[in-house]
């Protein structure tokens, strides 16, 4: 993914989002690996070995991320919500019993039909989360 802060500021730059120091540890922490991460394992990672961000700022800086689509939202239920950093076209197994999001490529889902949409709107998206749990 991304490995210097020179590419994170610039990745940053290129939504629009004006690169403060808080905002460039947020993005290192969800960009270096393909990842799924709720926001408090985001303020985990970030405030690892000393307080950089707090909780407000991780979750107003995730919202600004998500607006700008530097950053998928997955929202599992209202008091579940994960970061993907991974904004290609894909689809998502979401595990009950452990709490994993795993990435199921667009090419492995097939979707024949979708209903019309209602009128005077077309579709943005479609987003698919198949929950599965252990046998």
């Amino acid at each position: 993914m991304i490995s210097t802060m020179k590419e994170i500021v610039s990745l940053l730059s290129q939504h629009d989002i004006s690169p403060t120091h808080q905002r460039v540890e947020i993005a290192a922490a969800l960009f270096c690996k393909p990842q799924h991460l709720s926001a408090e394992q985001v303020l985990n990672v970030v405030n690892k070995d000393r307080p950089i961000a707090s909780k407000a700022t991780v979750y107003n800086t995730l919202g600004l991320f998500a607006r700008k689509g530097l950053v998928k939202e997955v929202i599992i239920d209202p008091a579940k919500v994960f970061y993907d950093s991974n904004t290609s076209p894909h689809y998502h197994f979401y595990n009950v019993d452990t709490g994993e999001l795993h990435d199921v490529m667009h090419s492995e889902l097939a979707l024949s039909s979708l209903p019309q949409p209602p009128a005077g709107t077309k579709y943005d998206s479609v987003e698919v989360i198949v929950k599965v749990r252990h046998r």
